[in-house]
């Protein structure tokens, strides 16, 4: 996964080393953090790394815990969204940033959230991409269309069973989850590459099974509000989560603003990699738009 403009370093951020790709000036004085989803890698913000460094802003963005080229602890426990969360301020002192100016898509956005409700302090600004807020989306789960379109979550639930399905006969199930959404072959190749590395593909669906045990048992984190102004971007043909669930609680949530982009799917940077660029670039306050580097290799 290379990318013109774009370096990697590994950083211990705590109970893990996280593999980073890195962008800008790194002493620019603000930072984003880009936070990916499932079943991706960094290379999910190719684009939009870019576009944010070439606007003068420092640019990280992890592989997350047990993907690609980060450490991929055993045990479903491991993936626990404290843990996941603790990943995000570890790496935040590791890099030496203070406030920070957090992004994430899918998993990556279910981070973010909760990170910004645990370290309020240390958010500026929040941009989630087709994530929805945790109230949103258990109040999705009771009804009949979201729940169908959520079958995977009690899927993920099973023991070695996903991880056989997906990977048989050289991936054929996860590269047709890209597919579905006009990925090309080369496109998928990166992501095949990094979910064939040892444990990778158990450590991800882990994200899922951590998260059924804690709904089962009642003991998911309490809910509390988000100050920073949070931009919400969603791909309007997600087929997975409907557009209904984008707004988040205002009671929650005080300061957003809510962009929903039309033809683009679940995978909203890379389907509108250009808008979602500008409307970072926007929300997080850059000195000038530029002109959009979305010439990433493909």
């Amino acid at each position: 996964m290379n990318v013109d403009g774009v370096t990697s370093r590994y950083l211990d951020v705590g109970e893990v080393r996280l593999h980073v790709a890195t962008a800008g000036s790194p002493t620019s004085a603000r930072t984003v953090v880009l936070l990916h989803g499932f079943p991706e890698a960094w290379w999910s913000w190719r684009h939009q790394m870019l576009a944010l460094a070439d606007s003068g802003f420092r640019v990280l963005a992890p592989d997350m815990r047990g993907y690609n080229l980060s450490d991929k602890p055993r045990g479903v426990s491991a993936y626990g969204t404290d843990r996941l969360v603790g990943d995000v301020l570890g790496l935040l002192g590791a890099a030496g940033v203070g406030r920070v100016l957090l992004a994430g898509h899918d998993w990556g956005g279910e981070v973010a959230w909760r990170f910004a409700m645990a370290h309020p302090d240390r958010v500026e600004r929040l941009a989630i991409l087709n994530c929805p807020h945790p109230l949103a989306l258990m109040r999705g789960l009771r009804t009949r269309t979201q729940l169908a379109k959520s079958w995977y979550f009690g899927f993920f639930q099973l023991p070695l069973v996903p991880e056989r399905i997906l990977s048989k006969d050289d991936f054929a199930a996860l590269r047709d989850i890209y597919r579905k959404d006009g990925f090309t072959e080369a496109e998928i190749a990166p992501y095949v590459e990094a979910f064939a590395r040892p444990r990778a593909l158990t450590s991800a669906i882990n994200y899922y099974r951590a998260a059924g045990r804690k709904l089962a048992t009642g003991r998911t984190p309490k809910v509390t509000p988000i100050p920073c102004p949070t931009l919400v971007v969603w791909g309007k043909e997600d087929r997975v989560l409907g557009s209904e669930l984008a707004t988040p609680p205002a009671r929650f949530v005080p300061d957003a603003r809510v962009v929903l982009i039309d033809g683009a799917s679940h995978w909203v940077q890379r389907d509108a990699a250009a808008r979602v660029s500008e409307l970072l670039l926007e929300h997080f306050g850059a000195p000038e738009v530029a002109a959009l580097r979305t010439d990433a290799q493909a």
